[in-house]
Parts: structure tokens; sequence; C-alpha cells
């Protein structure tokens, strides 16, 4: 597996006007564009740009505070994403629309708040609306509110801290061959017959995957291919084992949206979020830490493929 330096280093690659105009424009014409040549020249400064910021701002994360984190780490994340949304569209931004967030927090309540339980609502225009279209085609999650925990359960690498904080096993582990072997605990945490669990994988699953015995799923690619996860340390392939709405969400969306919540948080929720960092008084706190280390190194990593993919 590449390291995460090499990701650093490969955005280098566009802080050159002419190679991110050739980029911009080989993209354009695969999508159809009729001013494939006059747009990318149009837009390969915004795209240089937008890296360029995206990567100054998870820099500066890395330096600064807790407390501080997740605004740096969310505005490197939109920037990456705008650069991101320039390859596939080269209007944007045509409207103002699709400039807001385009997800929404709901007031916090003053007693007995808990991040865990929070939830944000997918805008029917926006970044976040606009991304997932071009790059996922997920039409479908628009008007629907995510529930922080429900999202937080996807990501592998927390995995170690829901099972020691609150006793939930989140992930069913493949082999290191990629093989996911239906055997009765893993039946049995679906409630599900192998025949019924073989077709729900068979139904949700798009790749080229193949049973290699009666009772095991072999995934060629190390990648993920929903509900299937992939863990960014171990390099290995996980199911989630906790059924909810998110199960179906790339994880990119999940960071957004987790980044958006705790950055308006660290923002305009400064008694409740100083009072987190100073009492730790529930497992807000270390899940929210535990996040945090995750997105800063996995984020970027998964931002940046999509465009490595397009090379």
């Amino acid at each position: 597996m590449e390291s995460i330096h090499r990701h650093w280093d490969f955005i280098h690659y566009f802080q050159s006007a002419e190679y991110s105009q050739k980029f911009l424009k080989n993209g354009y014409e695969q999508i159809g564009f009729a001013q494939a040549e006059t747009k990318s020249y149009e837009n390969c400064y915004p795209f240089m740009y937008y890296l360029e910021q995206g990567e100054l701002y998870y820099k500066q994360a890395l330096q600064s505070p807790l407390s501080l984190q997740p605004i740096l780490l969310f505005y490197g994340y939109i920037h990456f994403i705008k650069a991101i949304v320039l390859t596939e569209d080269p209007l944007y931004p045509e409207t103002t629309q699709v400039l807001a967030h385009g997800v929404t927090s709901r007031k916090r309540k003053k007693q007995q708040y808990h991040f865990l339980q929070d939830e944000v609502k997918v805008q029917k225009n926006g970044l976040f609306s606009h991304f997932s279209t071009l790059v996922f085609q997920a039409k479908h999650i628009i008007g629907e509110k995510l529930k922080m925990e429900d999202l937080l359960v996807q990501i592998p690498e927390l995995e170690e801290a829901f099972k020691v904080l609150l006793k939930r096993k989140t992930m069913l582990w493949f082999n290191p061959e990629n093989e996911l072997v239906l055997d009765e605990s893993v039946l049995n945490n679906f409630n599900m017959s192998k025949d019924l669990f073989k077709q729900y994988l068979n139904e949700k699953l798009t790749g080229k995957n193949q049973w290699t015995k009666e009772d095991t799923l072999h995934i060629p690619h190390i990648s993920e291919q929903l509900p299937v996860r992939w863990h960014l340390g171990s390099d290995r392939l996980c199911l989630p084992s906790i059924r909810n709405e998110a199960n179906m969400l790339p994880e990119l969306l999940i960071h957004y949206a987790v980044l958006y919540n705790l950055s308006m948080i660290a923002r305009y929720e400064t008694e409740w979020w100083v009072e987190l960092l100073k009492n730790r008084t529930n497992e807000d706190y270390p899940i929210i830490r535990s996040f945090l280390n995750v997105t800063t190194q996995k984020a970027p990593y998964l931002l940046l493929d999509i465009l490595k993919q397009k090379m």
C-alpha cells in the first residue's frame, strides 16, 4: 500500500498550470464537454489553488490544538472536494446554490446534549449534494437525516474505540486473502440464513466478486465496495456488523457530515465544546478525538485517490 506521504507528494504534481490544464482538458473531453479547451484554461488556476489551500489547512491542523482542528480540517476537506468537483463540472460554481455546505445541523440542546445522538440533514442544494451526485450518483440521500453514531460506526478505524468504550463490535473482518467466510457468527450477527445473506450481499455489491466456496466471498481488489469498507492502516476489508441507513453511504460523505457538524460545534457552541475538551465527562470526547486522528490521515488519502484514478 502506498504511504500517506506519497499522496501528499502526488498533490504537488498539479502545481503546474500546464499539467493541470491538460489534466482538466482530458477530463472534460471524456465527459463530452464542448468547450474543453477554453474551460480547462479558465479552471486550471482555481483547481491548483483549491488543492494548495486544502493542503495548507490540513498541515495547519496537524500543528494546532484539538479545539481548532475540526474547523481547519473541514475547510481543508471542502477545498479538496471543490478541486474534485471542478474535474467533473467545468462550470462550477454555475450558481450560488452550490456554494452552500449542503448539510445543516439542528439547534443544540443545552441540557444532556450527546454528540453521538446528534444529526445533520442533507440539503437539496449545496456542495455536499453536488459532490455526492457527481462522484457517487447518490441523489437518494437528499433530505435524509444522518445520525453521528450511525455514521461513525461505519468507519473501520474506529472499531476499537467503540469496542472499548461502548462494548460494541462494529466490523466483521475479511481475512488477508480478501475473503469473508459466512460462518455462524457472521450469520447470527445479521440474523439471516446463509442463502438470504448471500442474496443480500449480491444485491449490494457492484464489483466482479466471486464465491470461491459455497460460504466464502472473495473480493479481488482492496477498495471500498459498499457495504464493504476498507481499513487504511491494515489495508484490509471489513463489513459493518451494524445495519443502519449509513451502510451504503460512501466513507467520504461520512467524513464530510461529521467534520461539518464538529466544525459548527467548535465555532458556535463554544461553551459545550470547551467543557467537553476540559471535563471529558462521557465517551463523546475519546470518540471525537479518535475520529479526528483518523480523518486527518484517511480523508486526504481517499480524496486524492479520486484524482489519481483520473490520471
